[in-house]
């Protein structure tokens, strides 16, 4: 019978079924090793990184996001925050849980090789998670929310990490436009394969080009990654979500309400990062200049 990536989540689904019965699943002790190998490695990876290189590069693993975001990234690089002790640990079980993928995918019958083979497009150099059935295929780990968007077929509406772009250039280095999204919801244990459309995925080249150009000049592009939104009917304005997460938005927004900047209230459920203030919310409003907002920070 023939092997079909499509079917790649279904084979694993029915490769671990018979636990569902009490019945032993066909895994072999080679299987086992390689992957308390892989855990060792991911540990040793873990407890001894490499030193942050405070010089920007634009990698396979941003080339995917926003002009706008990367030239912030490349003008802040010596004012990254230490990364905390949380993130630390979800950096841990990501990379644990993509080796356990993998190990499904073997378990499963399909062909698996290609592990962070480095690739180059116009110089821009990233590591491909691995090659399944001959096919580009890109490992990632989603919380329940994110995982909606590759189950949908969303992503293209909301991709604020660029992973359509990430895709897209290890497709051009291989020579390929056939690849794919293999994506674990770390909440729930489900899988997905997502298969963007090629109008989905960006010309990689040309966009490596555009950031490029950008970079060089002294000020950023005008277009915002994410546009403001409402927030509710009194005619306030607040930045997207997928802003609330990142580092630079009190810069990026520096000209908003007026020129003073965002202005940020402490809701119930969290901050609320406002551009535009028709209506003062009832709430307290905390100051301006504060910089003690992790990345964990709920925004609404």
């Amino acid at each position: 019978m023939e092997i079909l990536l499509e079917n790649l989540v279904e084979d694993i689904y029915k490769t671990i079924e018979p636990l569902s019965s009490g019945e032993p699943i066909d895994i072999s002790e080679e299987q086992i090793d390689a992957f308390g190998e892989s855990m060792k490695e991911v540990m040793r990876s873990w407890a001894n990184p490499t030193k942050r290189d405070s010089t920007f590069s634009i990698r396979m693993s941003n080339v995917g996001k926003h002009p706008r975001k990367l030239w912030f990234d490349s003008k802040s690089k010596d004012e990254r925050s230490p990364i905390n002790v949380p993130t630390q640990i979800k950096f841990l079980y990501g990379h644990m849980l993509e080796e356990l993928v993998k190990l499904f995918v073997v378990m499963s019958g399909h062909d698996l090789t290609g592990q962070q083979k480095e690739v180059v497009v116009d110089s821009v150099v990233g590591h491909i998670d691995c090659i399944i059935d001959e096919e580009v295929v890109d490992i990632k780990t989603a919380s329940g929310f994110a995982f909606n968007k590759f189950k949908h077929g969303t992503l293209r509406d909301d991709d604020a990490f660029g992973y359509l772009g990430q895709l897209a250039g290890y497709e051009e280095s291989e020579g390929t436009n056939k690849g794919g999204l293999l994506v674990i919801n770390k909440e729930s244990g489900e899988l997905c394969f997502y298969r963007p459309e090629d109008l989905d995925k960006p010309n990689i080249r040309n966009k490596i080009k555009n950031i490029r150009n950008a970079l060089k000049k002294s000020t950023p592009p005008v277009d915002y990654c994410f546009k403001p939104v409402l927030d509710g009917i009194k005619g306030n304005e607040k930045i997207n979500k997928n802003c609330g997460w990142c580092e630079h938005k009190f810069k990026c927004f520096k000209n908003s309400n007026e020129g003073k900047g965002l202005r940020v209230f402490q809701y119930a459920k969290g901050y609320t990062f406002l551009t535009k203030v028709a209506v003062e919310p009832k709430v307290q409003e905390v100051d301006h200049e504060f910089k003690t907002l992790q990345a964990d920070t709920e925004t609404i």
